[in-house]
């Protein structure tokens, strides 16, 4: 897996190995201890009960009674303003805008703790390919030759193969297909492996989960999903975020809420003239 600094985390190469290579890549020194510990203090204020949370992959989890050892904690934006820091943090934005188009959005941005003893995820893709296993859903010719997903994992606690760092098959990028039995993921995988303030950055059509956590520590990141301007988002953000937020949000917060993008829009309400146009 190719590792990167702030310093010379070069657009161009990392685009290079997200599409051609191995499909993820890792830049270190984007944010400071002082962001991973105020981040990390919200999400256990907010994931120290066992209420259930929607969740994802987690079947093998559900039947082994230990879903509960998975804990998401949703709307992020709304409970802290260090995850607005790292969702536009401009190294990330730099990347993402010509690897997603310059006007890509947010779909989601959420956390991921997995305690000491869960067991960690099926193999998979990310939205919006993430029901890929049903392939007659979708469009005929349908392909990861352009990408319509980027995924950032911000590690606060050490990932590491004991703590169930999360696992990805290089170059399972290049065809778009769901990862099934016959492809022995965990004979071919390899780890997403870092220390907390380092960020993991791939394509979401690379087979990845996260693996089992064996250690006794939690294994937690903030998850940042990223897509093209018209891909409609996972998680419905400006609707659960305080008028507040909305009014006071930076240009590039704006555009990752998709706030820039007018569409669906009512035009028998518009307003008159030539709506889209090359002058």
């Amino acid at each position: 897996m190719k590792r990167f600094t702030a310093e010379n985390a070069d657009p161009g190469i990392i685009i290079e190995e997200l599409l051609y290579g191995g499909g993820a890549v890792t830049i270190s020194g984007l944010f400071s201890p002082e962001d991973i510990a105020e981040a990390r203090a919200i999400v256990m204020a907010h994931s120290e009960n066992e209420s259930e949370k929607v969740t994802h992959f987690q079947g093998a989890a559900a039947e082994e009674g230990k879903i509960n050892l998975q804990r998401r904690v949703w709307n992020l934006l709304a409970k802290g303003e260090v995850f607005s820091r790292m969702a536009a943090h401009p190294v990330l934005m730099d990347i993402l805008r010509k690897f997603l188009g310059s006007e890509f959005i947010m779909g989601s941005i959420a956390a991921n703790r997995i305690l000491p003893g869960g067991p960690g995820q099926e193999p998979h893709v990310d939205y919006p390919y993430w029901d890929f296993h049903k392939p007659e859903t979708h469009p005929v010719g349908f392909n990861g030759s352009f990408p319509m997903n980027a995924q950032v994992s911000v590690i606060l606690d050490s990932f590491t193969a004991e703590s169930g760092a999360t696992a990805y098959a290089p170059g399972s990028q290049k065809q778009l297909r769901y990862p099934t039995a016959d492809d022995r993921f965990y004979d071919r995988c390899e780890r997403m492996t870092g220390e907390p303030g380092d960020v993991a950055l791939f394509y979401g059509v690379t087979w990845h989960c996260a693996m089992p956590n064996n250690s006794d520590h939690d294994r937690s990141a903030i998850l940042i999903q990223y897509l093209p301007k018209w891909v409609k988002p996972m998680e419905d953000m400006p609707a659960a975020l305080p008028q507040s937020f909305i009014d006071a949000a930076s240009p590039d917060m704006r555009q990752l809420l998709g706030l820039n993008y007018p569409y669906p829009e009512v035009l028998d309400a518009a307003r008159a003239g030539n709506t889209e146009g090359r002058t």
